[in-house]
């Protein structure tokens, strides 16, 4: 078995797909363990802390504690899964989890070429860009204006952090063994360079035998194919049958997301925004009850439907200082918005048959998720690299796609609609 503890639900099923398409059984829960997951124990069991938000302390915590029960359960390996951009609280989960198992040194691969992460001489790249002129360097919670993984890292634990550079990958994974070899005694955390699928082909077969690896789950594509694979027996799961329109929402800020609510507009798909200043303000209630309004009669009707939270930078702009004046900080600015979406959607969902959503952004699903109970997923098919679709294992039965924000094609929203309606 394979432990991986995940910092978001997005991130969760996104390295659970890189398993879950290679014929691994793959299941996500969410913090606390505790006994979730019944009596079938899946090849795969990722741990989503949503911690990422979190503060240092609690985030470690929650690291710790998920990674001693997933080795009271008999996991093995360990994947501390990370931002594929280092946002978060990236030393104190990698430092929890070491701690945890009494462990000193950990590999750190953070490139996922397929969505556009490359690691070069330890600057990381985002579609080209370096990651601080990249569109996270204007991220609300956590602005990244730094590209070196070594440095971003090092400044957040005590341990030593070294790089291993792409010139080394690309003389192949027995040559990037010996010097992973050659490096455990002068740090605790060693990135590895990436340049492309390929380096990820030759780093997977050098490190598939380590105890623990960090960061970003594009190497988890690579290591599915080189690890022995020992089912666990199958497991059959029924899918209900699509009795209503799919519901879409939408919190993320990242240009990706904004993009694909656009699309959707093009394409003529009733869209509503749920206004993130109303919020603040003695008319919320009004204004949320007047969208559930909208949603519930168009997906009663069998139409597919959108919202969103406000999303230019001017009123998020105007949202964070209407925040901050209340005495707000940008975190729990950030969490009002998505908690009321999550309580437009479920309220949503208690008045139609709705049992199929696409949820955009990491804070967004996570909220939703929560508040609709859903106490653990099986990831299904992919999508998109890194866009999956999962089956929630309790009743009632649910199909979602959990997309983070900064993932996907302009036209993925119309892909999930379709896969969804499908599937």
């Amino acid at each position: 078995m394979i432990g991986i503890v995940a910092d978001d639900i997005t991130g969760s099923n996104d390295i659970g797909i890189m398993f879950a398409k290679a014929e691994w059984q793959t299941d996500v829960f969410p913090y606390p363990l505790d006994n979730k997951m019944g009596t079938f124990l899946p090849n795969v069991l990722i741990v989503d802390t949503n911690s990422r938000l979190d503060r240092y302390e609690e985030a470690y915590e929650k690291v710790f504690s998920s990674t001693k029960s997933l080795q009271s359960l008999g996991c093995e390996q360990f994947f501390n899964k990370t931002c594929s951009v280092f946002r978060g609280n990236i030393g104190a989960e990698f430092d929890a989890m070491l701690d945890a198992l009494e462990s000193d040194f950990a590999i750190v691969v953070l490139g996922f070429p397929k969505n556009g992460r490359t690691t070069i001489h330890g600057q990381h790249f985002v579609h080209g860009k370096k990651l601080a002129d990249s569109e996270f360097r204007n991220d609300p919670v956590h602005p990244m204006l730094h590209s070196d993984l070594v440095d971003i890292l090092q400044a957040q634990t005590k341990r030593k952090v070294a790089l291993v550079d792409h010139k080394i990958v690309e003389q192949g994974s027995e040559r990037l063994e010996q010097e992973i070899n050659q490096m455990r005694s002068q740090c605790q955390y060693l990135i590895v360079d990436v340049k492309d699928q390929s380096s990820l082909q030759i780093i997977a077969k050098a490190i598939k035998d380590e105890k623990i690896i960090c960061g970003a789950s594009g190497i988890a594509e690579e290591l599915a194919l080189v690890m022995d694979n020992d089912q666990n027996g199958a497991r059959s799961i029924s899918i209900p049958k699509l009795e209503a329109g799919i519901l879409c929402a939408a919190g993320s800020l990242m240009p990706q997301t904004f993009n694909q609510v656009e699309e959707m507009k093009q394409r003529g798909l009733p869209v509503f925004e749920m206004k993130s200043a109303i919020l603040f303000s003695d008319q919320k209630d009004a204004h949320l009850a007047d969208l559930i309004n909208h949603l519930v009669k168009l997906l009663n009707d069998g139409q597919d439907v959108l919202v969103h939270s406000s999303n230019t930078q001017e009123v998020v702009k105007d949202t964070k200082q209407l925040g901050a004046s209340l005495g707000y900080t940008n975190t729990s600015i950030s969490r009002i918005v998505s908690e009321s979406l999550a309580f437009v959607v479920d309220e949503t969902l208690k008045r139609t048959k709705v049992n199929r959503l696409l949820l955009a952004g990491g804070e967004t699903s996570a909220s939703v998720c929560s508040k609709l109970g859903i106490k653990g997923l099986a990831v299904w098919k992919e999508i998109e690299p890194g866009l999956p679709s999962c089956i929630s294992l309790d009743t009632p039965i649910r199909m979602l796609v959990l997309k983070s924000g900064s993932f996907g094609s302009k036209d993925f929203f119309a892909k999930a609609i379709d896969h969804l309606k499908e599937n």
